[in-house]
């Protein structure tokens, strides 16, 4: 890179993102580590990627340094996955704990899951293109999976005090391997934690992996939440929106969480969680797109790679007949149910 340098090249950031296929999967890291710079897009789901499971486990502080519930919780739902995979080839997933210790009990209840049913370890055999895997937080680097379980571990003592030792996320750096393991995921990430993002103390602890753990859980927590935004679109967008609403249709504005949102998205009346059509148009947020390619061309592929059947409206439309246009989406958006 040095050499680079000194013959007049310049380094630049890659900024287009193509591993997670929902926003819910980056959006905190593009905040905290990339300064908002990813460029992403909205995936054609209303429910969100990113699930936190409670516990009422204990942390072993003093004794095995582990969480028995919590390691049951993750396994319980490994397994589930699994069977519901299909065949083997089929499965994408990753257990990632936040500590060694987690990781070899969630390892001893999976060897006592494999026994009771054999044909289970077939879903870790090293010859599939994507195993099952079970890691902790600093052995993760470079792996992918279509679904990730996080189980965290730590929390409260049998006296439910919390101690503010999160192995790895203590060090320096320990924010690099927490970004590292919640980008892990493609589809969708499940927490299963016995920890309270308001037990942990940011005034007791120097180490930003910490409060970054902190600030983690509570947007996994309002994600589960599920609760979409009420955002507004523009004057146009809004009278279409409402003659749709009047036919029937429930609508999310502006859906999305980076800066390339779907204006208007038509929610799939027989199939909750999923969008039946988004409604894109040539306003003012099409303008962020820095080139006219990336307008034309790569927003409309990147939108269908993520689920996406698309109309794609003009202002001047939306502003000479929006009763008419309404009409015409709503035709169009019968005919696909």
């Amino acid at each position: 890179l040095d050499e680079m340098h000194a013959a007049g090249f310049r380094s630049s950031r890659l900024l287009w993102h193509y591993r997670s296929k929902s926003e819910d999967l980056i959006a905190f890291s593009n905040a905290r580590y990339y300064e908002g710079k990813l460029f992403t897009f909205p995936a054609a789901a209303s429910s969100p990627a990113l699930t936190l499971r409670r516990c009422a486990g204990v942390y072993d502080r003093a004794g095995t340094r582990a969480n028995r519930v919590e390691a049951e919780a993750v396994v319980a739902d490994a397994i589930a996955r699994l069977k519901k995979a299909g065949s083997p080839e089929k499965a994408s997933l990753g257990i990632v704990t936040f500590s060694q210790a987690q990781q070899e009990l969630v390892l001893d209840l999976l060897d006592k899951a494999y026994r009771d049913e054999p044909g289970l370890e077939a879903y870790s055999d090293a010859a599939l293109a994507e195993p099952f895997f079970v890691k902790n937080l600093e052995s993760v680097q470079g792996d992918e999976r279509d679904v990730i379980l996080f189980s965290i571990g730590y929390g409260p003592d049998k006296d439910g005090k919390v101690a503010m030792n999160f192995g790895p996320l203590n060090r320096l750096g320990g924010e690099r391997r927490l970004n590292v393991a919640i980008t892990r995921a493609r589809r969708e990430i499940c927490v299963h934690c016995s920890l309270r993002p308001e037990q942990i103390d940011p005034a007791r602890s120097n180490a930003r992996g910490v409060r970054d753990l902190r600030d983690f859980l509570s947007y996994a927590e309002s994600r589960s939440a599920a609760a979409l935004t009420a955002n507004r679109g523009d004057a146009l967008e809004e009278a279409l929106a409402g003659h749709l609403e009047d036919k029937g249709w429930k609508i999310t504005r502006r859906f999305g969480q980076g800066g390339s949102k779907m204006p208007l998205a038509l929610h799939h009346p027989q199939e909750p969680g999923r969008f039946l059509l988004g409604i894109d148009t040539d306003g003012p947020a099409s303008h962020l797109a820095p080139t006219l390619a990336d307008r034309e061309c790569v927003r409309p592929a990147a939108l269908s790679s993520l689920g996406w059947q698309v109309q794609r409206v003009s202002c001047l439309d939306l502003r000479k007949n929006p009763a008419a246009l309404a009409q015409s989406i709503h035709e169009k958006a019968k005919g696909m149910k």
